[in-house]
């Protein structure tokens, strides 16, 4: 498998890189980033092949089938890490919450989230390929608060791998907080940036493309590559869990092979829903791609008008904080694979300029024949909350807003997959105000409310973290970000 860039080439950069070159180097040519150059056809029978197969053996197939330039048994150490899951036999169980909706749960982790889905083998092969080239690496995170305590769990500890991961202060919530700054190997610095997400992934793409910085890692002997989902290396295990949910289904008879289903996914920096766009283009039978949206719905007005317009507006705090961002990255993905390089490197300049592009009617029509969006309020997500409880189904603020697009875009009678992107623990006051009405409470005691409520225990690794000490306590103004990374390396 070979990249090329969303953007074009600046003479600079190789027209086409290999797989392992495009993570250790995600920023291509004029800031763009990289894609597949083809993607195969799967079709049918390649999901017939794995109708009995474990996610491991499917995720193998897979990456095999798309022949990426890691060795196999790395690819393998990087799979054993799905052992670590609380099934590792099925570590995204699929579960029927209405008559044609089904919860695709990919938060069984060890850091209760999804990003676990991708950043636990990518942490692996990431390190591999930096042992196998004798190099040593910077890896750059932003999070808006699942990212960042995935790739601290991956990458503590592994060699030739330091690791910098910005969160907005005050923009997460406290158990994911608490997942960063409790962390204590060396090669982790955590920093809490004045800001929110959006400040925080702008100074990451800036350091990436920034040759003042690499100069700098350069002198101390260090590259630089990133954790965020720019990096193909995570959009790549974020494919394998749609076409593992679609069999699931299949699995269990609720759907026949080749029909097809909508796939509902709560949005942010749209790399969970890219993955979903990838397995449709490989052949999984998808109806359409539904983007749920929380108050931040600038995605819901892309789908529905064309327009991705930032202009006045500024990030919205609320209760579904995972996707409090304006600025999508991958969108520029789906951009370059509908319009090409050119209207893309278009289209991205007049964001970075203006806060602002329109599409023609001609290439909204053409997003929206696969992608259609509606976006969820707070109160209505705790409605959400509530009825799903009500109906024996405990879940967190960010797969409600999918509840919401379900109930407004899945307009054919079709199975629905929703992908539900955290456990109920990293947000429970929301929940428990969403279950009981109280108010105000702080984490640790809606955590015991709802275990009480909902009579479901508290996951060790979460009630742990209470009584963990805070060992990464930097808090600072975003333009002080190069800095304080110097100064840690």
């Amino acid at each position: 498998m070979k990249f090329i860039e969303t953007r074009g080439n600046d003479g600079i950069h190789p027209q086409q890189v290999t797989f392992s070159e495009a993570i250790l180097s995600p920023i291509a040519s004029f800031g763009g980033l990289y894609v597949p150059s083809s993607l195969p056809m799967l079709g049918e029978p390649f999901l017939t092949k794995h109708l009995n197969s474990s996610y491991k053996e499917l995720a193998k197939d897979l990456l095999t089938t798309l022949a990426i330039d890691i060795d196999g048994s790395v690819i393998d150490e990087a799979l054993s890490l799905y052992d670590k899951f609380d099934d590792p036999t099925n570590p995204v169980p699929v579960v029927k919450v209405r008559d044609d909706l089904y919860v695709s749960e990919l938060y069984h982790g060890p850091t209760r989230a999804f990003k676990d889905m991708a950043l636990q083998p990518f942490g692996v092969v990431l390190s591999s390929i930096a042992q196998k080239r004798g190099e040593e690496y910077l890896i750059l995170a932003a999070t808006s608060g699942d990212t960042g305590p995935a790739a601290l769990e991956t990458f503590k500890n592994r060699a030739n791998v330091r690791v910098a991961c910005l969160y907005p202060d005050g923009g997460t919530s406290d158990v994911q907080r608490l997942q960063m700054v409790t962390e204590d190997a060396s090669n982790l610095k955590v920093i809490g940036i004045k800001g929110d997400f959006d400040d925080a992934q702008s100074a990451l793409k800036k350091l990436l493309a920034s040759q003042t910085f690499k100069d700098a890692l350069k002198a101390k002997n260090i590259s630089l590559s990133a954790a965020n989902s720019v990096n193909f290396g995570r959009i790549i295990f974020q494919i394998i869990y749609h076409i593992h949910s679609y069999l699931e289904l299949v699995r269990q008879n609720v759907i026949a092979m080749g029909e097809k289903v909508y796939l509902d996914v709560p949005s942010g920096n749209f790399g969970n829903a890219l993955g979903g766009y990838y397995a449709y283009k490989m052949g999984l039978p998808v109806e359409k791609i539904i983007i749920a949206s929380n108050e931040n719905n600038v995605l819901t007005r892309l789908i529905n008008t064309g327009r991705y317009d930032l202009r006045g507006e500024h990030v919205v705090a609320t209760t579904s904080p995972a996707m409090d961002i304006l600025i999508s990255s991958n969108v520029e993905r789906i951009l370059f694979d509908l319009f090409g390089y050119e209207r893309t490197k278009e289209l991205m300049a007049g964001l970075e300029a203006e806060r602002f592009y329109a599409l023609s009617d001609n290439e909204t029509m053409k997003l929206q024949n696969l992608f259609t969006a509606d976006y969820c309020n707070g109160a209505e997500g705790k409605g959400y909350i509530k009825e799903a409880f009500d109906h024996g189904y405990l879940m967190d603020p960010h797969t409600a807003t999918c509840f919401k697009a379900y109930d407004c875009c899945a307009t054919k009678p079709l199975k629905t997959i929703v992908y539900s992107t955290a456990e109920w623990t990293k947000f429970s006051p929301t929940i428990a105000n969403a279950l009981t009405g109280e108010k105000d409470a702080n984490d640790i005691d809606a955590l015991e409310s709802i275990s009480t409520t909902a009579k479901t225990p508290i996951p060790a690794m979460i009630k742990g973290l209470f009584s963990k000490p805070v060992t990464q306590a930097t808090v600072i103004e975003k333009e002080n970000i190069e800095a304080e990374i110097l100064k840690f390396l």
